[in-house]
């Protein structure tokens, strides 16, 4: 499971901004049936009051909505069945969203893996290219 960086959603290719709903589907399932379960990824999210996740999950909505793409309404059902209480109860400002995760650093390790994506064919130039243009 990853979630992606936050800066780089508006230039994920299709496949990865796709996959990440999915994921994000997946995750909320989770939450949902096991609490915490243990994964790397749906731990940091626990460090994190709800509503990071929510808005991380209506930058991805917004995204795909903005390309064209139909993503499913069936996410915020299982995310309206999350207890909150199992996420972090720290007062965090929704401006940073996963502050002391999405770093500088986080966001050059999502950038590699992309970039290993482009090396080995899974993503093509067009797509590379967009993403090249972000600052890193």
């Amino acid at each position: 499971m990853r979630i992606w960086h936050y800066k780089l959603i508006e230039v994920l290719p299709k496949k990865q901004l796709t996959g990440q709903w999915r994921e994000l589907s997946a995750i909320c399932g989770l939450i949902h049936k096991f609490g915490t379960p243990k994964s790397l990824i749906v731990d940091r999210l626990m460090d994190y009051p709800i509503s990071h996740f929510k808005k991380y999950i209506g930058l991805v909505k917004s995204e795909m909505q903005r390309r064209g793409l139909k993503p499913k309404d069936d996410i915020y059902i299982k995310l309206s069945k999350i207890d909150s209480m199992l996420f972090s109860q720290k007062n965090l400002s929704e401006n940073e969203l996963f502050k002391d995760w999405h770093t500088q650093r986080y966001l050059k390790q999502c950038f590699y893996n992309l970039q290993e994506k482009f090396d080995c064919g899974g993503i093509s130039g067009e797509e590379w290219k967009k993403i090249k243009t972000l600052k890193i």
